[in-house]
């Protein structure tokens, strides 16, 4: 069975298709097929290179970035191991990174391995 869209207003999951529209039964909101994939696409993280990444994806660091508040900062080349994906917020990979801890990195940044 096909997996419908959830509600982008509400985030209902009881949607229901009616011929091009995707129909919400709790609060009427309708909205086109087309408009699911883009935000669907939206939803999807890419890396610097334009790989798609996954939760659990190893990456590596493309920039030397400045960490706030830290003495060192992450250097090109730093793997990151079992990244996890944050879609629709700024800094979309939340990560660990060996020597400086639990931290936010922006998918412009990584390289998918």
């Amino acid at each position: 069975m096909e997996q419908l869209p959830k509600c982008p207003e509400c985030g209902s999951e009881y949607t229901y298709e009616d011929g091009e529209l995707y129909i919400c039964p709790e609060c009427a909101h309708e909205w086109s097929k087309a408009e699911a994939e883009a935000a669907a696409d939206a939803e999807t993280v890419r890396d610097a290179n334009g790989n798609v990444l996954q939760d659990g994806d190893t990456v590596t660091v493309i920039k030397d970035l400045k960490v706030k508040g830290a003495s060192s900062d992450i250097k090109v080349g730093t793997k990151v191991k079992n990244i996890k994906l944050k879609p629709g917020s700024d800094h979309n990979i939340d990560c660990k990174i060996p020597g400086i801890g639990a931290m936010g990195l922006k998918s412009e940044f990584v390289k998918k391995i």
